[in-house]
């Protein structure tokens, strides 16, 4: 079993930026991809970014390309969002998740096996 918890959310004015944390415990862990996700109110969640845990190798969302980083510190079993130049409609709940299936990336929810309680980032204008 793998537990997931994300930190770092909090309100933030337009243009400004915040970090988001993920750290992993259980089992020994060593997935394939860890992603983000976000969901707004009343829309599907959304693929914000996802890394390759051996090889750091990273894919982003068309919405976020240039803005956010995402990185991961293998020993600390932990994956970071850099959120810079944050809009409005980044406004969500932001949920880390793992996969440990044999993929190189996926965008898709459900290809991702453990998931965070998420944590609410709110862009004020």
């Amino acid at each position: 079993q793998v537990q997931l918890v994300e930190s770092g959310g909090g309100l933030v004015q337009v243009g400004g930026s915040l970090r988001l944390s993920c750290a992993a415990s259980g089992r020994t862990f060593s997935p394939s991809l860890m992603g983000w996700f976000r969901q707004a109110p009343g829309k599907e969640r959304e693929f914000v970014v996802a890394i390759r845990w051996n090889s750091g190798n990273a894919y982003y969302g068309d919405s976020v390309k240039g803005r956010f980083t995402i990185s991961r510190d293998n020993a600390k079993n932990t994956v970071y969002l850099q959120m810079n130049s944050l809009k409005p409609e980044d406004t969500a709940l932001y949920y880390c998740a793992a996969a440990f299936g044999a993929y190189s990336l996926t965008y898709f929810a459900n290809d991702y096996d453990y998931w965070g309680q998420g944590t609410q980032v709110t862009v004020s204008s």
